[in-house]
């Protein structure tokens, strides 16, 4: 498993560096293009639900195409691998890297603040999962989704003199793809596959 885990990352983190470098265009268009915090805070809840509903169908997909699995545990792994996942990726490693750079960032969780709008999107994606099982471009927009999410929780949440900081902000923003993606949408659901 280790094996497949350290191949998986591998092979994401071309892609990853890919996703994190549209990132940094976005910022530095974000700061030259003097984009609000309150607007940034309306594109970070707009992608975060939708990487949200990204993240739960290809977690739900690949467990449903390598597990039969019941209905309840469909859920239940979709709904943690998603959730829990994106959270990790859209909201803790960067709320993590603005406080390790010494930012002024606040603390704030989707899917309990606009639990009315995150929540349903994760089972809007455990049901197109469940129902069609594709991951190839789901997952590439994952990524994307979830790069640019943890971008606009930097400028959303934290306050700082961006440009300075932006090969910082590529290594976070390439960090909070690269590993909780990979776990959400491969390593998470085959962990409860019941087939090899």
């Amino acid at each position: 498993m280790l094996r497949q885990i350290a191949n998986e990352l591998k092979r994401h983190a071309p892609f990853t560096s890919f996703g994190a470098v549209t990132g940094i265009i976005l910022m530095a268009i974000i700061v030259l293009g003097n984009v609000t915090p309150a607007a940034s805070h309306t594109f970070f809840y707009i992608l975060h639900p939708f990487h949200v509903v990204l993240s739960a169908l290809v977690t739900t997909a690949i467990y449903r195409q390598h597990s039969k699995g019941s209905l309840w545990a469909v859920i239940l792994i979709g709904y943690v691998g998603s959730i829990g996942i994106a959270t990790l990726s859209d909201t803790v490693i960067p709320y993590l890297g603005g406080v390790l750079l010494n930012l002024e960032i606040e603390f704030h969780l989707g899917f309990i603040e606009k639990w009315w709008l995150v929540n349903p999107m994760a089972l809007l994606g455990i049901t197109i999962g469940f129902w069609k099982p594709s991951t190839k471009f789901p997952h590439a927009g994952h990524v994307l989704l979830s790069t640019w999410a943890s971008l606009f929780y930097f400028t959303a949440f934290g306050t700082a003199n961006w440009i300075p900081l932006l090969p910082f902000i590529f290594l976070f923003l390439f960090l909070a793809v690269w590993v909780p993606c990979c776990m959400s949408d491969i390593i998470f659901p085959l962990l409860f596959a019941k087939e090899n």
